[in-house]
């Protein structure tokens, strides 16, 4: 692996390490000042876009006050060039209780080194009763 795939990758797991303590701080270094975040889900194709790290710093603060046991667990990193892939697990329990457990992947573009798009999909899976 390249010099550069490697700081990708080392970036990428600094990233899924502060969205696993909560740190909007700790994601937030990680990306550019005109960052990108396509969500899962959504009225267009590409999701729900968010543009510039205020609209993406809350989005992110959004969904650790919605879930707050949410965490990204079977975290795998890769990357070649500009571009970072990210696999996981999104792990959380909604507010009413249920589970949510669905694979995952994120496609990043980064500049500069950092993140300037962050594409995410999500398995469509059915919620879980609670255990």
């Amino acid at each position: 692996m390249s010099a550069e795939n490697q700081k990708t990758v080392a970036l990428l797991e600094q990233l899924f390490a502060a969205f696993n303590r909560h740190d909007v701080e700790g994601v937030m270094a990680c990306m550019s000042e005109d960052c990108v975040f396509e969500g899962a889900a959504g009225t267009e194709a590409y999701g729900t876009r968010f543009n510039g790290s205020a609209a993406v710093a809350a989005a992110f603060v959004k969904v650790w006050t919605t879930y707050p046991d949410v965490s990204w667990q079977n975290t795998s990193h890769f990357a070649a060039g500009d571009k970072g892939v990210s696999q996981w697990t999104f792990c959380a329990t909604c507010p009413d209780g249920k589970r949510i457990e669905a694979d995952g992947v994120d496609i990043f573009t980064l500049k500069d080194g950092k993140l300037v798009l962050k594409q995410a999909f999500r398995k469509d899976r059915p919620l879980l009763d609670p255990k």
